[in-house]
């Protein structure tokens, strides 16, 4: 039984200026890994918020039919993207209507989040 293909959109830590990358690289790894271990197929959309991410997302979205798009929590919940976040909720409603929309709390629970919705 296959549950469904999954978009994660996030922050790309490796983008975003004035810290070390490296521990989110390996916890988004982490999380990564753990779609393989349900058979679930995933793929990632990370970008940065002043590099037209709107227009990778799009892009993402349209790429393949997703039944889950999960939300990172470096678009949602600092403050000062909350424009950049409801853009986002607004783009997956747009160009995946049919996708739950789930939020993960740590890059490493992602496939939990999407496993709240996919079963």
């Amino acid at each position: 039984m296959t549950l469904g293909r999954v978009l994660v959109i996030g922050l790309d830590p490796a983008r975003i200026p004035g810290w070390d990358p490296e521990p989110v690289q390996a916890a988004i790894a982490r999380g990564h890994a753990r779609f393989g271990d349900h058979g679930i197929e995933a793929d990632l959309c990370l970008v940065a918020p002043d590099e037209n991410p709107e227009e990778a997302i799009a892009a993402a979205l349209n790429r393949e039919g997703y039944a889950c798009v999960v939300i990172g929590g470096g678009i949602r919940k600092h403050e000062p993207l909350l424009g950049l976040f409801e853009r986002v909720v607004n783009l997956v409603r747009r160009h995946a209507p049919d996708a739950a929309i789930a939020f993960n709390s740590s890059p490493e629970d992602t496939a939990d989040a999407a496993l709240r919705w996919l079963r």
